[in-house]
């Protein structure tokens, strides 16, 4: 690390550090504390999704226990078709959001199939749909704690590492700066007064 001049030059620079530092402090501090108000969101929201998704489950196991007949051929009567995603901006930070969702259903025929064959593919619907919804929520969730552990950091470095770093800097100028300057005057105290030793 090269040592540091100790004039005014670098008194100014130094200076103007802690001042940029401290004007970029507030709005890194708000950065995070959005982040986390959307983390918080975003839990809320997948926890709902996991609920709605645990009540499907729930609703199939209480009222289409016929499932459990092995000649019931439900498989493959819905499958996932085409999902897009978009992007959105949330305080800087890129995540996917759910655009489209194509959920495709297989023609089956009506006079062969049971009559609960069709609330089936309705609920394998939801279910579908929910999954999707949550594997999409979930990557927002990683991506939304890994920014907020990215602006911690960033805010941890400028509140304990670059802020007291320049003040000490300043006060370590100051305090040489003054003695230089009391040194100064003491040499020239002494120079006035042997000066006046000297005519008399």
């Amino acid at each position: 690390m090269t040592r540091m001049a100790l004039n005014k030059s670098t008194l100014h620079r130094e200076t103007a550090r802690l001042k940029t530092f401290k004007k970029f402090l507030p709005s890194l501090d708000l950065k995070r504390r959005q982040l986390l108000a959307a983390q918080a969101k975003m839990k809320k929201r997948q926890d709902a999704l996991e609920e709605e998704l645990a009540q499907c489950r729930a609703l199939v196991e209480d009222r289409l226990s016929m499932l459990a007949d092995q000649h019931a051929r439900c498989h493959d009567l819905v499958g996932l078709g085409e999902v897009r995603l978009a992007r959105e901006n949330l305080v800087g930070v890129q995540l996917p959001i759910l655009e489209t969702l194509e959920i495709r259903k297989t023609d089956y025929p009506l006079l062969t199939q049971p009559h609960w064959v069709d609330h089936v593919v309705d609920r394998l619907e939801t279910a579908l749909r929910l999954k999707v919804e949550l594997a999409v929520q979930a990557r927002r969730l990683v991506l939304i704690e890994e920014a907020v552990r990215r602006t911690t950091q960033r805010l941890n470095l400028f509140e304990k590492v670059l802020i007291p770093q320049a003040k000490g800097n300043i006060k370590k100028i100051a305090i040489f700066l003054s003695d230089l300057e009391r040194a100064a005057v003491v040499r020239s105290k002494f120079a006035k007064s042997k000066r006046a030793r000297e005519a008399s």
